[in-house]
């Protein structure tokens, strides 16, 4: 295969997969989006696609250098295998372990790079956390926290459907991967629950699935406690252990997929909270290091973008450049801890990120 990177084939062309598009178009990649039911107006081709035949998809992708997935994790391995048997580089969003567990053994025979979980978390939360822990001598934790919420939170639940509603039932049912007393060990969703100040807001935070990829087994025998939680307005997740636990809707998917759908319905004015602390010795003192950021709906090219849709998009496209530019391997299986945040954050893309924010008084505020 060639290590040139230029034709990108965007899989699901919603909310995230057209800003896809549109970044890494402007970024200098040829794209082509594929859907189902393709929305029009988008700075590049897009084409419909059926892709329940690996046999279309193949065809539908020949010629192209990378494939990058925008649809539900229950699609990606299928997508990841047809990539692979055609030697293309390959990318996605997925915070299912299973989904990359598998991603991953094909990686040891790929011609091109598999990356999976190269969104917001996995994916962004993983890069800062280790950024931070790197500037330690040794570790004691690593603790990750995002929420992707409404600005205006309405109802007990206070949340708003702006992301897959499979993938969030699937990252509150499956059981979390964690680092604990220096061992790996797996706990159940919607537990640990703990509140955090962010910027003088009072949230919640709860374990849940997928969030820190493969970091488990990158800093085992280096870290003491690993883990990841995600972050919501308070109350949400005694609820959601109500309808999934003591309801047993975790028995039946469609039908909790089906109430989240009707009760709570996107909005455009979100807010993403980022959160990660490490500590450890420096220098022979311990020391805790702290990233915090709130980064909101933003316009890019005159649009407006809600903030889940922006920093997951502009996560992956800031990937694939650092894949095109050689800042990252051109073959075999990326870890998102082991991409540099530097490197990142001088992408095009990454740059998004830094752009939406300002220094005010010695604390960081979005914009």
């Amino acid at each position: 295969m060639s290590t040139t990177l230029k034709k990108v084939a965007v899989l699901g062309l919603g909310k995230v997969g057209s800003l896809v598009g549109t970044l890494l178009t402007r970024s200098g990649f040829t794209v082509t989006g594929f859907d189902a039911a393709p929305p029009t107006g988008l700075s590049f081709e897009t084409r419909a696609l059926d892709i329940s035949s690996p046999a279309n998809l193949k065809t539908a992708l020949a010629g192209q250098d990378a494939v990058l997935s925008c649809l539900p994790f229950h699609l990606n391995v299928s997508i990841a295998q047809v990539a692979h048997d055609s030697g293309m580089h390959y990318f996605d969003l997925t915070e299912d372990v299973p989904t990359t567990k598998a991603i991953l053994e094909m990686s040891h025979t790929a011609k091109g790079v598999m990356a999976p979980q190269c969104g917001l978390a996995p994916g962004f939360i993983g890069i800062v956390g280790a950024d931070l822990a790197r500037r330690f001598d040794t570790l004691r934790s690593i603790e990750l926290r995002v929420g992707a919420l409404p600005q205006h939170p309405r109802g007990k639940l206070g949340y708003a459907l702006n992301w897959s509603p499979e993938g969030v039932i699937n990252e509150y049912i499956n059981d979390c991967e964690v680092i604990r007393n220096g061992q790996p060990q797996m706990v159940p969703a919607l537990e640990g629950l703990e509140m955090i100040l962010v910027h003088g807001l009072v949230l919640e935070a709860f374990t849940t699935s997928g969030g820190l990829g493969t970091m488990c087994e990158t800093y085992l025998g280096k870290v003491e406690e690993l883990n990841y939680k995600t972050m919501r307005y308070p109350g949400h997740c005694e609820l959601m252990r109500f309808l999934l636990n003591e309801l047993y809707l975790r028995d039946d998917r469609d039908t909790a997929n089906k109430l989240l759908r009707n009760a709570l319905p996107a909005v455009d004015e979100d807010v993403v909270f980022v959160h990660a602390a490490v500590e450890g010795q420096k220098g022979g003192r311990l020391c805790r290091d702290e990233y915090v950021r709130a980064y909101p709906a933003m316009q890019l090219d005159g649009k407006s973008w809600r903030a889940i849709s922006w920093t997951t998009a502009a996560s992956i496209c800031a990937v694939v450049e650092m894949v095109r530019d050689g800042s990252l391997p051109e073959k075999g299986f990326i870890k998102q801890e082991e991409i540099p945040f530097d490197k990142y954050l001088a992408t095009q893309n990454g740059s998004i990120y830094r752009n939406a924010e300002k220094v005010s008084g010695g604390a960081t505020f979005a914009i």
